[in-house]
């Protein structure tokens, strides 16, 4: 089954190969205390893996709130300067925590 794409509840956090993964982090679990969902870009390996480090990050600096996430990788087409890139987008969004992960 095909799931229509989705959008995001906030704006786009744009990621670099050259953006910290703590500051993504913070900025992502702010989003998230306040929002269901947020959304992370990232065009090339270099960022993705950024990307990726953060939203590992982001699950420990949300553990106390007890709220854990869930990540959706899709890939979509960004223009930047004319030119159309393809961009990994991560959907992420919060859930509860399940009771084992409570108890560690």
């Amino acid at each position: 089954m095909i799931e229509p794409q989705r959008t995001p509840a906030s704006g786009v956090l744009k990621v670099s190969a050259h953006s910290n993964p703590n500051s993504v982090a913070g900025a992502l679990a702010g989003v998230l205390r306040e929002k269901p969902t947020a959304e992370l870009q990232a065009i090339g390996a270099g960022a993705t893996n950024q990307a990726i480090k953060a939203i590992a990050i982001a699950r420990s600096y949300l553990h106390a709130s007890e709220i854990d996430l869930v990540c959706v990788p899709e890939f979509t087409d960004v223009e930047i300067e004319g030119n159309v890139r393809t961009a990994i987008r991560l959907l992420v969004e919060r859930r509860a925590l399940a009771p084992a992960a409570q108890t560690t």
